[in-house]
């Protein structure tokens, strides 16, 4: 069974910084696509930036320039740097993984979100 764990979100002061990551464990032979969603209180959830197994990094427009996601294929891991936070950035961070390829197939997997709280 593959598992999407997360780590390093927390609070932090507008402008700061926080780095996320989310590991993929289980028996996996490749994994297409990995990201990040959030969900803010009384929100839908929003794509907030994937990146291929080619590396190809897409953003919403409103983390450009402030996000910067990245990925080590050897170690199914993505991440998610932030910078510059705001306020509006608080959120739960749920990491995916897209089309993974396991012992049971093709699947898409979620993490259980990790809390992003950015104090005015």
């Amino acid at each position: 069974q593959v598992q999407l764990v997360e780590s390093g979100g927390g609070l932090v002061q507008a402008g700061g910084s926080l780095r996320l990551s989310c590991a993929a464990s289980g028996i996996i032979f490749g994994i297409r696509d990995m990201g990040w969603y959030r969900q803010a209180p009384g929100k839908q959830r929003e794509l907030v930036a994937s990146i291929t197994s080619g590396d190809i990094g897409n953003y919403a427009d409103s983390v450009k320039d402030r996000f910067t996601i990245s990925r080590d294929n050897a170690k199914n891991t993505v991440y998610l740097q932030m910078n510059s936070l705001k306020p509006e950035d608080t959120a739960v961070y749920y990491c995916y993984a897209h089309h993974v390829v396991d012992r049971e197939g093709v699947n898409d997997y979620w993490g259980q979100g990790t809390q992003v709280t950015v104090s005015s």
